[in-house]
Parts: structure tokens; sequence; C-alpha cells
């Protein structure tokens, strides 16, 4: 089965994953940036696959901000999307938004969907692919 398609600019890719406790790194259960940004890649991975046929390697992250804490017992969505397409490069914008949060006053195992997402963190990267995946 082969789900590929031409490589175009709006194209986006969403994970959402729960964030599990074992990735706690701080105090007050919170993950590190790097969490986020591993987060990326597998969103990344799949848009060059689908577009491409091939996982690509990361050249660069651009202006990463982390704008929000993410926990252990969150879960995020993370989006990456298309902004430019070149003849081997795919370069996307990246979001991670925390969508649901642990509750630990209401019992250990308590969690709320959120109202409102949270951005927690954003970026710019470059992406590569093999000329003969193109």
């Amino acid at each position: 089965m082969n789900t590929r398609g031409p490589a175009a600019v709006g194209m986006t890719v969403t994970h959402r994953r729960y964030v599990p406790y074992s990735h706690a790194h701080y105090a007050g259960n919170l993950v590190d940036g790097a969490y986020s940004l591993a987060a990326f890649g597998d969103v990344a991975t799949e848009m060059c696959i689908r577009t491409d046929g091939d996982e690509g390697l990361f050249a660069s992250y651009s202006d990463v901000q982390f704008l929000a804490p993410i926990r252990a017992g969150d879960c995020i969505e993370i989006e990456a999307t298309l902004v430019r397409v070149g003849s081997r490069s795919r370069e996307m914008t990246f979001e991670v938004r925390v969508i649901a949060r642990g509750n630990p006053d209401r019992g250990e195992s308590s969690a709320d969907i959120l109202d409102k997402m949270v951005v927690a963190t954003t970026a710019r990267g470059v992406v590569v692919v093999p000329s003969s995946a193109t």
C-alpha cells in the first residue's frame, strides 16, 4: 500500500501522546525541553515518509520557543506543517500543545481535558531527504 503524495506547502501531520511519569526530569513532574524536540522529530519523520517515502534526516532547528511547561501526566498534541519544499529539503513549523493534564488534587489518577489547549513549544526545522526518494 502506498499512500505517498507530493510534498505540498500546508500539509500537516499530527500526533497525540500521553507523557508518562517515567519521563519526569525536574521537580513538579516537569519534562525536559528535549521531549518536545524528540516529538518534533517523530512528526517530521512521518511527514517525510508521506511525502518522499523516506524517513529523512533533520538538518537544523531554528526559533525554538519553550512557552509553557509540559508535565508528566499530560496528553499532548504535536503538529508539523510543511512551509517550504526544496529539491531535497522540507522546512516545517512545529507546535506542541497540552490538551489534557493530570489533576492530583482530585485523586492520584485524576486528569482533566483542558478547556483551551496550552501551546507549550514551537519551532521551525529543516529536514533533508535523499535525492533518490523524490
